[in-house]
Formats: structure tokens, C-alpha cells, sequence
């Protein structure tokens, strides 16, 4: 699998709530996708949870088949 595979999430929120991200992502100069990855990451971090780097996470993982992680 390539290293920069992404996975798909989707969400239902409020209009509201999600106009306020997008507006918050844009004062910093970023996509949506990229600004609510950045709160995952410091999230996770200030709780203590190590995020895998995406080649561990397919490290012995044959490209050649169709693997649902």
C-alpha cells in the first residue's frame, strides 16, 4: 500500500459547528481535512495517545490484496 493512503471519515454535525471549523481552518491557512487532523493530533496527544505512522500501520501488509484496516 502507499505510505500516503488516507482513510475516509464521515460525520454528520451541526451547519453551525461546521461553519465555525471552516472559518477557523481558514484563518490558519488550511483545508478543512488538514485542520480538524491537526486537533485530532494535539488531542491525542495531551491525553497521551500515540498516533502509528502510516508505514507502521502497513508494515507486512501485501499491497497486492484488498485489506479493509
Amino acid at each position: 500500500m502507499p505510505a500516503n493512503k488516507s482513510a475516509t471519515l464521515n460525520l454528520r454535525i451541526d451547519p453551525g459547528l461546521k461553519e465555525a471549523a471552516r472559518e477557523a481552518a481558514k484563518r490558519e491557512h488550511r483545508s478543512l481535512a488538514n485542520w480538524i487532523e491537526v486537533l485530532i493530533r494535539e488531542r491525542c496527544e495531551q491525553v497521551g495517545i500515540t498516533i502509528p505512522e502510516q508505514q507502521d500501520l502497513y508494515a507486512g501488509v501485501d499491497p497486492n490484496t484488498d485489506q479493509d484496516q
